[in-house]
C-alpha cells in the first residue's frame, strides 16, 4: 500500500514510464519538477489541517482558532505566491507542458478556502488548474470533487 500524495504520483510515473508523467530522470526539468512536487507537499498541504481544524493547533482550543487559522492562510497565501513566480509555462509549471506536478498544484491549489484571494494573485495557478480539470483524463474525477460552485 502506498499513501501520500507525492508518494503515489512518483511511483505512478516510475510504474508507467510511457505515460510521460514527469520529465526525464536526467534533465532539468525533472529536478524542477520534483522540487515544486515536494513544496506543494511540504510546505502548502500541511496549512490545509491547519485552516480547516485550527482548534487542534491553538493554545486554548477553540478561543484561539482564528488566530491560528488566519496565520495558516496566512502562510498558505506567502507559499504559493512563491510557486506562482516560478511557473514557466503558460497552463504549466515547465515551459515543456503538462507533468504531474501540474496535479498536484491543481489540487492541493483549491483547498484551504481561498477562492477569491487565489483569484486574484495566482493566476498561473488557476490556469493549471483549469487546464487540469480539461483534460479529458481528469475532467470527470475533477468535476466530482471540485463542482463548478466550488472551483
Amino acid at each position: 500500500m502506498i499513501t501520500e500524495s507525492a508518494a503515489i504520483l512518483l511511483m505512478l510515473d516510475r510504474l508507467h514510464p510511457a505515460a510521460g508523467l514527469l520529465p526525464g530522470d536526467e534533465t532539468a526539468d525533472y529536478a524542477t519538477a520534483l522540487r515544486w512536487l515536494i513544496f506543494v507537499a511540504a510546505e502548502c498541504y500541511p496549512l490545509v489541517e491547519i485552516s480547516d481544524y485550527p482548534e487542534r493547533f491553538a493554545p486554548d482550543g477553540a478561543e484561539n482558532a482564528g488566530i491560528v487559522r488566519e496565520k495558516a492562510r496566512e502562510l498558505w497565501r506567502q507559499r504559493w505566491l512563491i510557486v506562482e513566480a516560478n511557473i514557466a509555462g503558460d497552463h504549466s509549471l515547465l515551459a515543456r507542458g503538462c507533468c504531474a506536478t501540474d496535479f498536484a498544484i491543481a489540487v492541493v491549489s483549491r483547498w484551504a478556502q481561498q477562492d477569491d484571494w487565489r483569484a486574484h494573485n495566482t493566476p498561473k495557478i488557476d490556469a493549471i488548474a483549469d487546464a487540469v480539470a480539461n483534460r479529458p483524463a481528469t475532467d470527470e474525477a475533477w468535476q466530482r470533487n471540485f463542482p463548478p460552485e466550488n472551483a
